[in-house]
């Protein structure tokens, strides 16, 4: 990270003295009161009350609202947050709340363990912000925190995402995270079930909508509203205030981890925990978040971080990760090789990271049954899936699900995601944000794919992960190019900010960088101020409006009518099993455990008689590992006269979508050429749809 070149001196801070720090707080470095003052006659977008001892927003000007003249809302999209983790991994990692009744002395306060000078704070230590020590103090003075680089101390109280709201953001993704191993090694004061952690963070996030409620005049005035659908969101939006949506990364959803590969939840649990986060009023998830789970396989970390990780993962299920070749272009990060002496001296006796070949960048891990699962579930339910963070292997079953259902709901919110899926995910209709990188960085990535936005008529949001141990933008130095000149106006032209002030400290983002929330507006206008920087902010304006119509299209989807579904089928052949049915019904019986298999042959087929003949456009297979490598698609309306209507000779197995030109048919047939695999061919499940 970048040197910080103008933060505070302080008494506090001294040379770095980390010494041997366990292999446990290694892997946590990486995974990640006063009488309220009435306001009389304010308009609305000012307080009617606000805490006599309270951090300033330093924004003038009415916030905008309505739609522009193509009836489009307005607005940027942080949509990736994470507003309440100081209550995840056992309440004592993020220090400071986003709020409270007593205000901000109460809220903007150190964790115990760092008084009285820092030297206590292991994580904060150990991720390099504080060099050692440093002032535990937060308001008034803020000598050493927040800071770009300060992993462990909150970057989200409410008036610093009021400042983010009154520059331009419409749209908040509050992300409720935590995970239990972490949770584990850290002082806490609760349990470190990731579930309980979630409702926790749920339920205090409702109490932060009824607190600024309380600040601007009552239930509903507030600027801060939770939303739980897309068109209430638009409503919220056009009103010129933030729509706030439930999001949920944690390593273990619904307690799916798994231990020495074994689930340890099943079906029941995961309906249990869908049901229960959507009532909650969630609406977007990741399936797996740092570890292999019983879902997914993860996208690796890298360097030592990846070492870190990785055995993290041993100790919380008792496999490291494990690689292959990557069959397409598109690669999980690499792993690194070498465990530092220190750390792999932690393991059990005997135990040692495994050695890993270059060339071998994607986790062998992909999406399990149970993952399909949960994501059928979502589907059903009308949620988006987070694909960051899951393997490629994981990812690209997951879009091929997505795809054969049509089914727009899906994300990628902070640069974990393969870019080379983006144009998968645009197809889709779903929604992209990279991470907060320094404004060139964001630029480049941003520019990467531009011709891809304008082809999809698509906008852009970012991820900020404040409060989500991520690290953030430094400064850049009040002489650079890009430099911010305070004050300066919004992109919309109706709001001047100035210098953001809390307590006594007056933050620049020139020279203390992204320390907190407050600074996005900020970081904005460095973006707009850097080369290539206007056209990106125009995409980014129109972020609100590209996240709902991914949102509300996710909401309308309608699956397409299964015609294959319980008709009469036939086979050319079916493998003979004393125990187990492979017979060609069950390839069609809607249950993905059980499956049709043929005899080990080439030229076998698998038929449907969909009982009267039907207009057809699709056909959607999901392979088992006996895959056909060369097969085509066959119809015909008497069972005697077949043409074919769609063939491939580069079949890879998994899920495959056959789709062609609509046509009538009475009869489908899948012809399988040429194998994949010594054995015949497999299928879990067919399904025929009119498009």
């Amino acid at each position: 990270m970048p040197p910080r070149t103008t933060r505070s001196t302080s008494p506090f801070r001294g040379p770095r003295r980390l010494g041997l720090v366990s292999l446990l707080l290694a892997l946590a470095a990486v995974l990640f009161g006063a009488a309220p003052v009435p306001a009389a006659g304010s308009p609305w977008w000012e307080p009617t009350a606000r805490p006599a001892t309270d951090s300033q927003i330093n924004a003038t000007g009415a916030p905008f609202t309505g739609t522009d003249a193509q009836g489009r809302v307005r607005g940027f999209v942080d949509a990736h947050n994470h507003v309440m983790s100081n209550e995840g991994f056992g309440g004592r990692l993020i220090c400071g709340k986003p709020f409270s009744t007593a205000g901000a002395a109460d809220a903007l306060k150190d964790c115990p363990e760092h008084y009285p000078d820092g030297s206590g704070a292991l994580f904060e230590n150990l991720t390099g912000g504080a060099n050692g020590k440093h002032d535990p103090d937060g308001w008034p003075t803020f000598a050493d925190w927040p800071a770009h680089d300060s992993l462990t101390h909150q970057q989200n109280y409410y008036a610093w995402l009021e400042r983010a709201w009154r520059g331009g953001q419409r749209v908040l993704v509050n992300d409720l995270v935590s995970n239990g191993l972490l949770c584990s090694i850290m002082p806490r004061d609760r349990g470190c079930d990731e579930m309980e952690a979630i409702r926790l963070e749920a339920r205090k996030t409702y109490e932060m909508q009824d607190y600024v409620d309380s600040l601007f005049g009552g239930p509903g005035k507030g600027w801060f509203r939770i939303v739980t659908s897309a068109d209430q969101a638009r409503s919220v939006v056009q009103q010129g205030k933030l729509a706030v949506v439930l999001g949920v990364e944690t390593s273990e959803p619904f307690g799916c981890k798994q231990i020495l590969d074994v689930a340890q939840c099943d079906k029941a649990d995961i309906d249990r925990g869908l049901d229960e986060l959507y009532q909650l009023g969630v609406r977007s998830m990741f399936l797996c978040h740092k570890f292999d789970n019983a879902l997914c396989g993860v996208r690796f970390d890298s360097g030592t971080t990846g070492v870190a990780v990785n055995i993290g993962q041993f100790l919380s299920t008792g496999t490291f990760w494990s690689t292959e070749q990557c069959a397409g272009p598109q690669k999980d990060n690499p792993i690194g090789l070498v465990a530092p002496a220190a750390m792999a001296a932690k393991l059990p006796a005997g135990v040692s990271v495994p050695e890993y070949a270059s060339d071998a960048r994607c986790n062998t891990r992909g999406l399990t049954r149970l993952g399909e699962y949960a994501l059928r579930g979502m589907i059903d339910r009308g949620m988006m899936l987070e694909l960051d963070h899951m393997s490629v292997k994981a990812a690209g079953r997951a879009l091929d699900m997505l795809e054969a259902e049509e089914y727009p709901g899906v994300l990628s919110t902070h640069s974990w995601m393969d870019l080379d899926w983006t144009e998968r995910l645009y197809r889709l209709g779903g929604f992209t944000a990279p991470y907060m990188h320094d404004a060139g960085g964001f630029i480049g990535e941003a520019n990467g794919k531009a011709a891809l936005r304008e082809k999809y008529g698509v906008g852009l949001g970012y991820g900020t992960d404040m409060n989500g141990v991520g690290g953030w933008p430094g400064p850049v130095g009040a002489d650079a190019p890009n430099a911010v000149r305070y004050p300066y106006r919004s992109f919309d032209g109706g709001t001047v900010l100035d210098r953001q002030v809390t307590g006594e400290r007056t933050w620049d983002l020139n020279t203390d960088g992204a320390a907190h929330a407050g600074l996005v507006p900020d970081w904005i206008e460095q973006i707009r101020l850097t080369p290539g920087g206007p056209e990106v902010i125009g995409d980014l304006a129109l972020g609100a409006e590209s996240y709902l119509r991914t949102w509300r299209a996710t909401e309308r989807h309608e699956p397409g009518e299964n015609l294959a579904a319980g008709v009469p089928t036939s086979a050319s052949s079916t493998e003979w099993n004393p125990f187990t049915s492979y017979a060609s019904g069950r390839a069609f019986d809607g249950d993905t455990g059980t499956r049709w298999a043929s005899d080990w042959s080439d030229d076998q087929w698998l038929r449907v008689d969909l009982g009267e003949v039907r207009r057809i456009g699709r056909v959607t297979l999901d392979w088992e590992r006996a895959y056909a490598r060369q097969y085509r698609i066959e119809v015909s309306e008497d069972g005697a006269n077949w043409r074919s209507v769609w063939s491939t000779d580069a079949g890879d197995g998994g899920y495959d979508t056959a789709e062609f030109a609509s046509t009538p048919a009475r009869y489908v047939r899948i012809h399988g050429e040429r194998r994949a695999t010594q054995w015949g061919y497999s299928l879990y499940e067919v399904t025929v749809t009119r498009s």
